[in-house]
């Protein structure tokens, strides 16, 4: 009996001093999680910034970026994604920094970088700055960085009310549809017939012209056809460099171009300073040949001579000396097909002896 009654009171305590180690558990567990959401309120609450906040941040960055860069390029962001927009960051990560916010707040900050730094060169951005567009700071080669930019497209489909940037034309083939699908392309007035149990367009059809709203029936259309005819991605509008700016096509240009335009702006130039009889650097050695000509001019219609002219005065007094002076050149030129004529001669000898030789002719 007295093993019973110690054996029980034994299990009493294990039982409630395993009771109390679960309490003092699960106790700990509850001020542990407690204590994690404590500190993530507090890290909500530090992350968290007000709007006024938001803008001195964004105030100061874009004022260290246009005290670190020289180079601008202003890109149109219209239907361009956050996932394609990051993959374009990823790009040009290294060399260049893209920056999108509000216009307003944009120009706000580029008057007040203007007016403490006393650089006014970034005020040509302003007038850019009209609809989607964001700033990419670069500090590597322009035309490289545009092209860099314009490898990151992204077909898109034709969403109804969307103006068309491109014309849309569908091919001719089999569309994979069945010819219940009929419907849509009678909508159309799209060509069609039936093949194998499949609708097959016969003809190209220009759905959509560029500029044009994309309809509901044409965005279905190509739905059902897996077509994306639009592709969409940051678009260079134009581009500022050292208080200069300027279209991005300038970046095209080549050497040869270069010097192409230079050549036709010095023609110019000779032929305005020319017409108007006021000396340039281009147009001196006209001038001094045409002067030239006009002492010369009057040295032979007068007694007046100088050492130049009086050459030109023999030949006019003897004319004869042009034809001396010109017989070697002919002399030469005609040299040259008399020898040749009797080689020419020789070569057909030989032929005419042959038909000699057989004895007849070819009359005979």
């Amino acid at each position: 009996m007295r093993t019973r009654k110690a054996s029980s009171q034994l299990a009493r305590r294990n039982g409630t001093n395993s009771e109390v180690i679960r309490k003092q558990q699960q106790q700990q567990r509850e001020n542990r999680a407690d204590g994690h959401r404590k500190k993530n309120k507090q890290d909500k609450m530090v992350v968290k910034l007000s709007k006024s906040e938001k803008k001195v941040l964004y105030d100061k960055k874009l004022c260290s970026l246009l005290d670190e860069y020289s180079r601008v390029l202003i890109a149109v962001a219209d239907n361009v994604g956050s996932n394609q927009l990051q993959n374009i960051r990823q790009g040009l990560r290294g060399d260049s920094i893209i920056l999108m916010g509000k216009n307003t707040l944009i120009r706000r900050c580029i008057k007040i970088h203007a007016e403490k730094t006393g650089n006014k060169d970034y005020l040509n951005i302003l007038p850019l700055l009209v609809g989607n567009v964001g700033l990419i700071f670069t500090k590597g080669d322009l035309k490289e960085v545009s092209e860099e930019v314009a490898k990151y497209k992204v077909g898109a489909p034709a969403r109804v009310g969307l103006v068309a940037p491109i014309d849309v034309i569908v091919p001719p083939g089999n569309t994979g549809l069945d010819p219940s699908q009929t419907s849509f392309f009678q909508v159309l007035n799209i060509p069609t017939k039936i093949n194998k149990g499949t609708v097959e367009i016969i003809t190209p059809v220009e759905l959509i012209k560029k500029g044009d709203k994309v309809g509901s029936s044409e965005a279905a259309l190509l739905a059902k056809l897996g077509i994306r005819p639009f592709s969409y991605g940051l678009v260079i509008l134009s581009v500022y460099e050292d208080g200069s700016v300027f279209s991005p096509e300038v970046l095209d240009l080549t050497e040869d171009d270069l010097i192409e335009k230079f050549a036709a702006g010095i023609s110019m130039v000779t032929s305005l300073s020319l017409a108007i009889s006021y000396p340039t650097l281009a147009a001196a050695p006209h001038m001094f040949i045409n002067a030239y000509k006009n002492v010369l001019a009057v040295a032979i219609a007068t007694e007046y001579t100088f050492p130049q002219a009086e050459k030109v005065k023999e030949f006019l007094k003897d004319p004869s000396k042009f034809a001396v002076a010109s017989a070697p050149v002919a002399v030469a030129e005609t040299a040259a097909p008399s020898a040749s004529a009797p080689a020419e001669e020789k070569k057909e000898e030989p032929a005419e002896e042959s038909d000699d030789d057989m004895g007849f002719s070819l009359f005979d």
